[in-house]
């Protein structure tokens, strides 16, 4: 019924809005007034500017499938209304941005438009890259057009109608899309700006760490609140470090220590966070990553939780749990679920555990968990994978367990939870 719903509100919307957007897509691009010379964009300072921001942008993730050739495209990215595959950025003339004037990479960045005016998915994050700078752009395009060209064809996304309707974009980005580069707030300081920009811009943070509708719009105000990714079945958790917030009590050193290595003393960065460490976050800047903990601790408090009383009696259940953890948890995380800073993450007080869904702490004793390996944690310790010897009872009562023990009061977890994950790929 859900399902239906969703189709016919999108249907109507593409009736409705069709007389409004079928000529602005067709209207040719007009030409810039302000033309980017070859020679600025083969300026060596500019090149590397560049790079690093492209870093910061995990740009290589997103358009690098496995095993290709970096920036050439072809990683199919997963939604919940089909696969998008990546396209190629490196300057090939013929397959990727060879033929694009810096305007075109301008309007793709920060107007979510392709460079014949068509609309963009908004698998690509232009939601929040439309507040990059344009000296910040013109940096990444000239470091993109550094790039040895690639000859590789893009993939057509396959995508369920009406989301294969790419005009019906226009009504979603009515709803969903806020055009404008970020603006500073003269009464922060400059570390604050710099790192609400990195937060909120480059480094999109919001676009997973964002509760999303059922149109794939990141819902109201809910900035950096916390969401379940669409389609991965990760939970991104809020990062407020105030009250109620999924980072509270975390320090700027926790933070950057996390962002940097992959490790701090209150968590591990595992899933899609991982990824983003080994290929983003742990090669930028000291000064950048300590600006970025200074916006996130900036964040509101966020509401108490509510919580509900199953029905259920947890005691059986919990006395169960007690039993595997003291088994096969307790050796590495604790008797006091503190872990070993620095080797066995803690799972008192962490995030991940206690984040509302119960997913990530699920899927990590399901599939293993396993951290990123960076330059200041060369050999992470890994958790192994436990679907094959702990029944869907079982997980379901140690995860209820941590999640109900120390200083943790998080929800349940049930069984055919445990059994819908099991069976959930890991990408």
């Amino acid at each position: 019924m859900k399902r239906i719903v969703i189709i016919v509100v999108a249907l109507l919307l593409i009736a409705g809005g069709w007389w409004l957007f079928r000529s602005e897509t067709r209207q040719p691009v007009p030409p810039s007034s302000s033309k980017v010379g070859a020679a600025t964009l083969k300026d060596p300072v500019l090149i590397a500017k560049g790079h690093y921001l492209a870093i910061v942008g995990d740009c290589a993730s997103c358009h690098t499938a496995q095993g290709g050739e970096r920036f050439a495209g072809g990683r199919v990215l997963a939604t919940p209304f089909g696969n998008i595959p990546s396209p190629n950025i490196t300057p090939d003339g013929d397959t990727g941005l060879g033929e694009w004037s810096f305007e075109d990479f301008w309007q793709a960045l920060h107007s979510g438009k392709g460079r014949h005016g068509e609309f963009l998915y908004p698998v690509f994050s232009y939601t929040s890259f439309t507040k990059v700078t344009r000296d910040d752009a013109l940096a990444i395009f000239a470091y993109l057009q550094s790039l040895a060209p690639v000859h590789a064809p893009a993939q057509a996304p396959t995508l369920e109608f009406p989301y294969s309707v790419r005009n019906s974009l226009k009504a979603w980005r009515a709803l969903y899309f806020h055009e404008g580069e970020f603006q500073r707030d003269a009464s922060k300081s400059d570390a604050w700006n710099r790192g609400a920009y990195l937060v909120q811009g480059l480094g999109h943070c919001n676009e997973c760490h964002a509760p999303r509708d059922s149109l794939g719009g990141q819902q109201g105000s809910a900035s950096l609140a916390g969401g379940q990714i669409p389609a991965q079945n990760w939970y991104a958790p809020d990062l407020s470090t105030q009250a109620n917030g999924g980072l509270a009590g975390w320090s700027e050193q926790d933070i950057v220590d996390l962002l940097k290595t992959g490790q701090s003393a209150r968590g591990t960065a595992f899933g899609p966070m991982a990824e983003v460490v080994a290929q983003s976050t742990q090669h930028m800047h000291e000064d950048d990553l300590r600006a970025m903990a200074t916006y996130l601790q900036s964040l509101p408090p966020r509401p108490a939780a509510v919580t509900t009383t199953s029905e259920l009696d947890t005691r059986a259940i919990l006395a169960q749990g007690a039993k595997v953890y003291t088994e096969r948890c307790a050796d590495c995380h604790g008797k006091d679920g503190n872990g070993v800073v620095g080797i066995y993450p803690p799972l008192n007080g962490n995030s991940s555990v206690n984040e509302p869904t119960g997913i990530n702490a699920t899927r990590v004793v399901l599939l293993g968990g396993f951290a990123p390996v960076t330059e200041g944690s060369a050999r992470p310790y890994s958790m192994p994978p436990f679907a094959q010897q702990l029944s869907d009872a079982d997980v379901a009562a140690v995860v209820t367990y941590i999640r109900q023990s120390w200083s943790n009061k998080a929800s349940i977890v049930m069984e055919r939870d445990v059994a819908q994950n099991r069976h959930t790929p890991i990408d």
